[in-house]
């Protein structure tokens, strides 16, 4: 049995170590452990860092395609909001379980854990 590619674990919601998919207990809530092959998911420090990157890509994205039908078709602000607004949710919501699957699936590949200051002697 060998470890899926850290993009096909994310986006499966799959086990980085046996391929199941048991990453996720929620939406985007990581389950605690492995129903297959026992990995403790507990152990990964995913954090806050795929929501600040996908905020600031997607903002960017919606930010020019935003300016560009600004200067195209000029519509209200109103129009604006209401199409901007929900797009940037929708996207980072749906993308955000993509982004913490992967994360926890290269933190697991290359065997990354949390820094520890090392005191000398």
């Amino acid at each position: 049995m060998s470890s899926p590619r850290p993009i096909d674990s994310a986006i499966q919601g799959a086990c980085p170590r046996c391929g199941n998919p048991t990453l996720f207990a929620g939406p985007v809530r990581f389950a605690d452990r492995c129903r297959g092959c026992g990995l403790d998911y507990r152990q990964f420090n995913v954090g806050d860092g795929p929501v600040a990157f996908l905020t600031l890509g997607v903002g960017a994205i919606v930010t020019i395609l935003a300016v560009v039908v600004e200067l195209n078709l000029s519509p209200p602000f109103w129009v604006h909001a209401l199409m901007w607004i929900p797009l940037t949710i929708i996207l980072v919501v749906a993308m955000l379980r993509v982004a913490k699957g992967l994360l926890l699936a290269l933190e697991y590949r290359n065997a990354a854990r949390e820094g520890r200051i090392v005191e000398r002697e």
